[in-house]
C-alpha cells in the first residue's frame, strides 16, 4: 500500500495497543514502524530485477521483523527512559505495527514475502489496489480523534474504531473480488477461451470496477467488470503473449525470475530489437508500471542482454475513463 495509509495503519495500530499506556507517544512509534519495511527501496541490489523482486522480502517478513523487534526496543527505551520497564508493551507495539505493515501489503497485488527466507513465495491476494481512499479515509480520521485525544483510553479507543472499519472494508474487497472471480470464470468458459490462469483485480482508487486478467498458452485477455453492471457476461479483449520470444532465454536468470515473481502473468514483445518482459499485473492495457528488457533479437535467435527497466507507462487521463466506466458499461477504461 502507499505511504499514507501505512503511517496511518502503524499509528492506529500504535495506538490501539499502547495509546493507554504511552498515549500520543504510543502513536508516534507505530507510525514509524510501520512506515520502516519500506525503506528497503533505498537498498540498492545492483540491478533492476533485483530491485523489483527483493523489495517486500526481508524487510516485510514476519519472521525477520520478529528478529528486529529487540533492537527497536531497545532504540525507544533508550530514547524514553521512564519507560524501560514497559519494554514488553513496546515490543507489542513495534511488532504489531511492521506485522501489519506486511499483512496489508499482501492484499495488493504485488506481492509480499511473508515467510522469506524459510518460503519466498510472495503472497498477493490483490482485492486492494495500493491506493485506496476508502481503506485509508476511516485511519486518518481516527488518526487526527486520537492526536487531539488528551486521555490514552479515548486515543485507544479512536484507534480501534479506525482500525475496525479499515479491517471491515478490506473483507469487503475479498467478498467483492470473489464475486467477479465466479463471474469471469463462467464468462471465460462460455466464450470457449482456453486459459492457464484467471486474476482479478480492482481498478484504480476503487473496489467497485474491477479488472479481470486471463493468461492462456500464447495470448492473454482483459476484462473489466462494475458492480453496477448487471451479471451477464464478460467481454474480454485479447493480446498477444509472445512466449516464443523468451523461449532461448528462459534460463537466463531474469527471466525465470520474473516469470516466478509475477506468477505467470507477464507478456513479451518487441521494441526494436529489444525483447521486453512485461508485468501484466500491475497497469491497464496498453499501460504497465514495470517491464524489463531481458533480451535482443540477434540474427536468427534472441539472444540474453543485461536487464533493463523501461519507462513505466503511466495515463493519468485514463483516471476518469476508470470513473466512468463505474457507472456506463459502454466506457472502455
Amino acid at each position: 500500500m502507499d505511504s499514507l495509509s501505512q503511517l496511518a495503519l502503524g499509528a492506529a495500530v500504535g495506538g490501539a495497543v499502547a495509546g493507554r499506556r504511552f498515549g500520543r507517544k504510543a502513536l508516534l512509534w507505530g507510525a514509524l514502524c510501520g512506515t520502516l519495511p519500506d525503506l528497503d527501496v533505498l537498498v540498492p541490489l545492483g540491478d533492476p530485477v533485483s530491485d523489483f523482486t527483493y523489495h517486500r522480502s526481508a524487510s516485510h517478513s514476519l519472521l525477520m521483523q520478529a528478529l528486529a523487534t529487540p533492537l527497536l526496543v531497545w532504540l525507544i527505551t533508550r530514547i524514553h527512559p521512564a519507560t524501560v520497564s514497559s519494554w514488553r508493551r513496546w515490543a507489542m507495539l513495534v511488532y504489531s505495527a511492521l506485522a501489519t505493515h506486511a499483512l496489508l501489503d499482501a492484499f495488493t497485488v504485488y506481492g509480499t514475502q511473508l515467510l522469506w527466507p524459510l518460503e519466498p513465495t510472495p503472497f498477493g491476494l490483490g482485492s486492494i489496489f495500493i491506493i485506496d481512499p476508502l481503506y485509508t479515509l476511516p485511519l486518518l480520521c481516527a488518526l487526527v480523534v486520537a492526536a487531539l485525544a488528551r486521555r490514552g483510553e479515548r486515543i485507544r479507543g479512536a484507534s480501534l474504531v479506525g482500525l475496525v472499519l479499515s479491517s471491515l472494508y478490506l473483507a469487503w474487497t475479498l467478498l467483492a473480488q470473489a464475486h467477479v472471480d465466479v463471474l469471469a470464470r463462467k464468462s471465460l468458459a462460455e466464450a470457449s477461451i482456453e486459459v492457464e490462469r484467471v486474476l482479478v483485480t480492482p481498478a484504480p482508487f476503487n473496489s467497485v470496477l474491477w479488472r479481470v486478467l486471463a493468461i492462456g498458452p500464447t495470448e492473454y485477455h482483459e476484462g473489466f467488470h462494475s458492480l453496477l453492471d448487471d451479471d451477464g457476461a464478460l467481454r474480454f479483449a485479447r493480446h498477444p503473449r509472445h512466449p516464443e520470444l523468451l523461449t532461448p532465454i528462459a534460463d537466463a536468470w531474469p527471466v525465470a525470475r520474473l516469470a516466478w515473481f509475477t506468477r505467470g502473468f507477464y507478456a513479451a514483445a518487441l521494441r526494436d530489437e529489444d525483447v521486453v518482459l512485461t508485468d501484466l499485473r500491475m497497469g491497464l492495457e496498453p499501460d504497465y508500471i514495470f517491464a524489463f528488457r531481458v533480451g535482443v533479437l540477434g540474427n536468427p535467435h534472441v539472444h540474453p542482454a543485461e536487464a533493463v527497466r523501461m519507462p513505466a507507462r503511466r495515463n493519468f487521463g485514463r483516471v476518469a475513463r476508470v470513473w466512468r466506466r463505474i457507472f456506463d458499461a459502454q466506457v472502455h477504461p
